[in-house]
């Protein structure tokens, strides 16, 4: 780490900050805008393989501890298989990285965007973009749509749900910290309070033992979770975009980050010439489709 060049950059992101709050206002479309299409002083200050990174010569990425499947496999992000761990590595690859040049950390989810100075280039754990969360990190442009899904044991009241209504009643789990929870409260808005658990495990456990009537999970997830851990659990159904509008994951990363247009432009590119299809084809495939709840 070059920890006086870090504060430098730091620097310069606040008075950027400040001088763009001064004239247009709190709004992130510019940033995203710029991100989309960086002028040519942000292309140059992309240069491949050379970028103010935590480590010079390295980028290190972060994600949390287990790393679950489909995203990661066996566990093992540094591996290059599962969807995220593929896709961190293809966007490293357009920023100019080698397999051999990006150095893995592990970061509890909720502190990936949580407030303060982060340790990684960029975090990829499933973190949907908000505009709460802008408030303390920088998002990438968005690598996967994603919606929200129901997961019950086969055979009980909850695996019959066919509607919005008939999970209102029910004792329903979810992660801390993530939009599967945030679904719970917002969108079904339940008669009794969702239980709350720090880690999916933790949540898949409490659906094993009937503790929860169902859990919330992303969609991708609740199919893995049914086909090779749960297997006595079926997906219920799936919910619409909350608000009209795609929910995606993005990288995290600093806020104010000097990286933000260059890993934007990155996850732009593979979206446009197709590769982020192509990873999503080889470990999503099978999370295609489930019934949708109104």
């Amino acid at each position: 780490m070059h920890p006086a060049s870090r504060t430098l950059r730091r620097a310069v992101a606040g008075v950027t900050v400040a001088l763009l709050a001064t004239a247009v206002g709190c709004a992130p479309q510019p940033e995203e805008k710029a991100a989309a299409s960086p002028s040519g002083a942000a292309k140059n200050a992309c240069a491949k393989g050379a970028l103010p990174t935590e480590t010079s010569g390295k980028l290190t990425v972060a994600t949390d501890t287990p790393a679950y499947e489909p995203w990661f496999k066996d566990d093992k992000p540094a591996n290059g298989e599962g969807f995220e761990s593929a896709v961190a590595y293809a966007v490293a690859k357009r920023l100019g990285y080698g397999e051999d040049a990006v150095v893995w950390q592990s970061v509890p989810f909720n502190k990936a965007f949580a407030p303060g100075e982060k340790t990684f280039d960029f975090d990829v754990n499933q973190v949907s973009i908000s505009a709460e969360r802008k408030q303390a990190v920088d998002f990438s442009s968005g690598y996967y749509d994603v919606r929200q899904a129901v997961i019950a044991l086969k055979g009980s009241k909850a695996a019959g749900a066919k509607s919005i209504a008939d999970l209102k009643g029910l004792k329903l789990g979810a992660q801390v910290g993530t939009t599967s929870l945030g679904y719970i409260d917002d969108v079904v808005k339940p008669t009794r309070a969702a239980a709350v658990y720090a880690k999916n495990d933790q949540a898949k456990s409490a659906l094993k033992n009937g503790q929860v009537d169902a859990v919330v999970t992303d969609l991708p997830t609740a199919f893995y979770i049914t086909a090779a851990e749960v297997t006595d659990a079926t997906v219920v159904g799936q919910f619409e975009n909350h608000g009209g509008t795609p929910e995606q994951f993005g990288l995290v990363l600093d806020k104010g980050s000097a990286l933000t247009p260059c890993v934007s432009s990155a996850v732009d590119a593979l979206r446009a010439d197709g590769t982020l299809a192509k990873i999503e084809q080889q470990w999503l495939s099978d999370a295609v489709d489930a019934p949708v709840l109104k």
